[in-house]
C-alpha cells in the first residue's frame, strides 16, 4: 500500500516537473525569439540555421507528433465512451446539452465582442497607409446546408485518413452505440478498442515528454519572425480582441462553471492552465485534445466517457475565441473603411459567425477563412482581412487557448450533471 502511494507521489512529481518545464519553455522561447529578432543580425545563422532550421524542424516535428495522436485517440476514445454510456437516450441528452452550450456561448461571445469593439473603436482614426497589408488568399466558403450534410461521412475511411473530425465523431458514436447494444456478443471488439485506447494514451504520455522542446521552438520561431513593430499600428484592435477574450475566458466561463457545478473556478484555472499554455503555443485545438482529456480525468476527476465525447466535439464546433476575433474584426473593418452597420447587420454577423463555427476545423489560422464569410454577409470588403493578417498569429494562439477552455468548462458541467465528476479529485491539491 505504501509502495503504491509512493509510486503515485513520484508520478505527481514528474507531472509537475513537466508542467513547470512547459511554462519555462514558453517564457524562454518568447525571450529567445525577441533576442533573435532584435539583437541577432539577419543572415544564414539566424534565418536559415535557427529560425527556418532548428526552430522550425523541432517545433513542427513536435506538432506533427501531437497531430499524429488526434485521429486514432479521438476515434478509440469516442467508441469506448459511447459504448460505456450504453443508453442511447442518455447519450442523446449529453449530445444535446453539449451542442446547446457550445452554440449559446459562441453567440454570447460574438455579441460581447461587438460590444467591446463598439466601446474601444479599434478602427477609428486608423491610418491604413502605415499598416503592411499581407497578401490575402481566402478559400472558397461552404454553405450552411453543405456544412450540415458534411457531418455525415460518405466514406468513413477517407474521413479518418483526412482527419475530418465531425464525420469521424459521428461514425465513432455509431460504432459505440452498436457495441453497447450487442454487449457480450461484441466483447472481442470492445476489448480491442479499450486496449487500443490504452495504447494511444501511453503514446500520448511518451510524446508529451518532448513538449518542453517543442513549445520552446514553436514560440521562439513565432517571436523571432514578428517582433513588436507589426503590433503598434493595430494596438487598439489587438487590445480589443485580447480584452474580449479575457472577459469571456475568465469571467463568463467561470460564472457558468461556478453556477452549474458550485466548484471553485480558481482551482479549475490552476489545474487547466498548463493545457491553456500548450494550446497557446500550438494554436491548434485538435492537437490539444489528448492533453485536455488526460488533464480533465487525472486532475479534475472527470470521466473519460464524457470528455472523450465533449472535447473532440468542442474542438470542431466550439470556436468562441474565433467568434470574438470576428466580432471585433467586423467593428474594426467597418470603422476603418467608414461603413455604418445597423442592428440588422449586427444580428446577421452574430448568426453567421455562430453557424460558421460548426464547420470550422481546429487548425491554425482557419478563423481568417470563416471571417471572409462573415464579412460577405454584411457587405464589408474582404480586403480588410489583409490588414490584420500580419498580427493574427498571436491572436490565433490566444483564441485557441480560449476555445479549449470552453470545451473543458462544458465538459465539467456535463460531467457534474451526469454524476461523472469526482469532486474529491477536483478539490485535491497535488503534492499535499
Amino acid at each position: 500500500m505504501q509502495e503504491s502511494k509512493k509510486l503515485n507521489q513520484d508520478k505527481e512529481k514528474k507531472h509537475f516537473s513537466l508542467t513547470s518545464l512547459i511554462f519555462l519553455s514558453l517564457i524562454a522561447g518568447a525571450l529567445t525569439g525577441i533576442v533573435f529578432h532584435y539583437l541577432v543580425p539577419a543572415g544564414y545563422v539566424r534565418d536559415t540555421l535557427f529560425i527556418d532550421g532548428i526552430f522550425y524542424v523541432l517545433g513542427q516535428g513536435f506538432l506533427r507528433l501531437m497531430q499524429m495522436l488526434v485521429v486514432p485517440l479521438v476515434f478509440s476514445s469516442l467508441i469506448c465512451g459511447s459504448a460505456a454510456v450504453g443508453d442511447t437516450a442518455t447519450l442523446g441528452k449529453i449530445g444535446l446539452k453539449t451542442m446547446v452550450f457550445y452554440l449559446a456561448t459562441t453567440a454570447l461571445a460574438i455579441t460581447m465582442a461587438i460590444v467591446v469593439g463598439g466601446v474601444i473603436n479599434p478602427g477609428t482614426g486608423l491610418d491604413t497607409a502605415h499598416i503592411k497589408a499581407e497578401d490575402i488568399s481566402v478559400s472558397e466558403t461552404v454553405s450552411i446546408q453543405e456544412t450540415i450534410l458534411n457531418v455525415i461521412p460518405k466514406n468513413p475511411i477517407a474521413s479518418l485518413a483526412d482527419g475530418d473530425m465531425l464525420p469521424i465523431i459521428i461514425f465513432a458514436i455509431f460504432i459505440g452505440i452498436i457495441l453497447a447494444k450487442l454487449g457480450s456478443n461484441a466483447g472481442t471488439v470492445i476489448d480491442f478498442f479499450k486496449q487500443f485506447n490504452d495504447i494511444m494514451m501511453e503514446m500520448t504520455d511518451i510524446v508529451m515528454k518532448a513538449a518542453p522542446v517543442g513549445v520552446f521552438c514553436l514560440i521562439a520561431r513565432t517571436f523571432a519572425g514578428i517582433g513588436f513593430n507589426a503590433f503598434f499600428p493595430l494596438l487598439k484592435y489587438m487590445f480589443a480582441v485580447l480584452l474580449a477574450l479575457g472577459i469571456h475566458c475568465f469571467i463568463i466561463y467561470m460564472i457558468l462553471f461556478k453556477g452549474f457545478t458550485s466548484l471553485s473556478p480558481v482551482k479549475f484555472i490552476r489545474k487547466f492552465i498548463p493545457v491553456m499554455g500548450f494550446a497557446f503555443t500550438t494554436a491548434t485545438s485538435n492537437a490539444t485534445i489528448p492533453l485536455s482529456i488526460e488533464t480533465l480525468e487525472r486532475d479534475m476527476g472527470i470521466s473519460r466517457k464524457i470528455s472523450s465525447f465533449t472535447v473532440p466535439l468542442g474542438a470542431t464546433i466550439n470556436m468562441d475565441g474565433t467568434a470574438i476575433m470576428q466580432g471585433v474584426a467586423v467593428i474594426f473593418a467597418a470603422q476603418a473603411y467608414g461603413i455604418t452597420l445597423g442592428l440588422e447587420q449586427y444580428l446577421t454577423v452574430i448568426a453567421t459567425a455562430t453557424l460558421a463555427s460548426i464547420g470550422t476545423a481546429g487548425v491554425p489560422g482557419v478563423g481568417l477563412i470563416t471571417l471572409s464569410m462573415v464579412f460577405n454577409s454584411v457587405g464589408l470588403p474582404v480586403e480588410a482581412i489583409a490588414l490584420i493578417m500580419g498580427i493574427d498569429r498571436i491572436i490565433d494562439m490566444t483564441r485557441t487557448a480560449v476555445n479549449i477552455t470552453g470545451d473543458a468548462v462544458c465538459t465539467a458541467i456535463i460531467a457534474h450533471q451526469n454524476g461523472s465528476l469526482d469532486r474529491e479529485t477536483f478539490n485535491e491539491i497535488k503534492g499535499e
